[in-house]
């Protein structure tokens, strides 16, 4: 579908500015509001954009992208690459969800890295443009139900 079309499109711009570390562009295709869960981070809700902004510039600084850090501890000394497995689009008028699992590959001296997690972004129009208004991450692996 073309409406599809336009969301992936849209996901795969969202995702670029992350990997990038491209704070202006983020701020474009992200709601200020936004609400997230981020499982390796902590296991409580992080609200509006703070948080995010440190890490995009600080990963800016040191050469590095947020969720696939070079583990040479070389700053520029990776490539960091996004792939969408399993991509789901759901549409409803001006809303829309996005789930998939997120594959991180990393090239680095110490070879190659790939990292994976879940993610859902739900992305609604706002004043005619899209923003992504909330995600939630969770472990690609079977994680226990409660903690040890």
């Amino acid at each position: 579908m073309a409406e599809n079309l336009e969301i992936r499109e849209f996901l795969l711009r969202h995702l670029n500015t992350i990997r990038e570390n491209d704070v202006t562009g983020y701020h474009e295709t992200t709601d200020g509001g936004l609400t997230l869960y981020e499982w390796w981070v902590t296991p409580h809700r992080i609200d509006g954009l703070d948080f995010h902004d440190f890490l995009i510039e600080e990963n800016a600084r040191k050469g590095t992208v947020f969720g696939a850090e070079d583990q040479s501890g070389q700053a520029g000394a990776s490539c960091t690459r996004f792939d969408l497995s399993n991509l789901r689009i759901q549409r409803y008028g001006d809303t829309a969800i996005a789930s998939y699992t997120l594959l991180s590959t990393t090239s680095s001296p110490d070879g190659i890295r790939v990292a994976s997690h879940n993610e859902s972004r739900v992305i609604v129009r706002l004043d005619g443009n899209w923003k992504v208004v909330h995600v939630h991450k969770s472990p690609a692996w079977q994680a226990p139900h409660m903690p040890d």
